[in-house]
């Protein structure tokens, strides 16, 4: 594991709609790391996943965002992708009038500034469908227009393997999905992590998607501020016994 830091988070403060949500926050994520971010409802965790992706409705109070040495505070979330970061949906929004495969080989060239090889991208498609056991028929369908729940959830993974950045944000990719499904994403998230210098931040409630996954570190995030660090050690304790005792009145 390289010890290089990708993303380093600084003293961030983030308001949306005018409510401060997280305050004066420290995160840094090195190359090739896997990190968990958890906590009860409403801790900040969607805010902190949005704001290092440039959602322009989450508001910078405070704080700097640096990725890969470069201070990205006040790139458009274009830019941020363009260097290398992805960010998976809670709730992945429907496109009508563009198919799932063009929409990733849009993103690819948009990513890499070259065309990609039409008969070459197909065939890493059609395996990369296979390894998440997705209907090739799929490909051709409008992006996420009519998938079921767990069908948007393997397309978002589908994108992250196809796209293979180097920052990955998952936010609550297992949420909603059963058993089944919980472990082919769980599958496309193990073999991302095996790609060289891919790092994760995985956001979730749930600690079915980790079963199988390494995890670097494990961070609790409670009103907007990080309240506990550990190992994966850290999941089990929380899987035990909740969050009840890093919550304070």
């Amino acid at each position: 594991m390289s010890e290089q830091k990708l993303l380093q988070v600084s003293d961030l403060s983030v308001s949306v709609d005018e409510m401060q949500i997280l305050h004066k926050l420290n995160l840094s994520v090195n190359q090739g790391e896997t990190h968990v971010l958890m906590g009860p409802n409403g801790a900040g965790k969607s805010t902190l996943g949005n704001t290092l992706m440039g959602n322009p409705n989450y508001v910078v109070d405070e704080g700097r965002i640096f990725f890969d040495g470069q201070d990205i505070t006040g790139l458009s979330t274009d830019k941020r992708a363009g260097a290398g970061m992805f960010m998976s949906f809670q709730n992945p929004l429907e496109v009508p009038g563009i198919s799932l495969s063009a929409f990733i080989r849009n993103a690819i060239h948009a990513q890499t500034g070259k065309p990609i090889k039409l008969l070459a991208y197909k065939k890493l498609l059609e395996s990369t469908m296979e390894l998440l056991n997705m209907d090739p028929s799929y490909a051709d369908r409008d992006l996420n227009v009519g998938f079921s729940g767990g069908e948007k959830k393997k397309a978002e993974i589908l994108q992250l393997l196809m796209l293979s950045p180097r920052l990955a944000i998952l936010d609550e990719t297992d949420s909603g999905l059963d058993v089944d499904a919980v472990r082919t994403v769980s599958k496309g998230i193990e073999e991302y992590q095996k790609r060289e210098n891919g790092a994760l931040i995985i956001i979730t409630h749930s600690t079915k998607i980790l079963e199988s996954l390494h995890v670097d570190h494990t961070h609790v995030l409670v009103k907007g501020e990080i309240v506990a660090s550990g190992d994966s050690s850290l999941v089990e304790d929380i899987n035990k016994n909740g969050f009840e005792r890093f919550i304070k009145d």
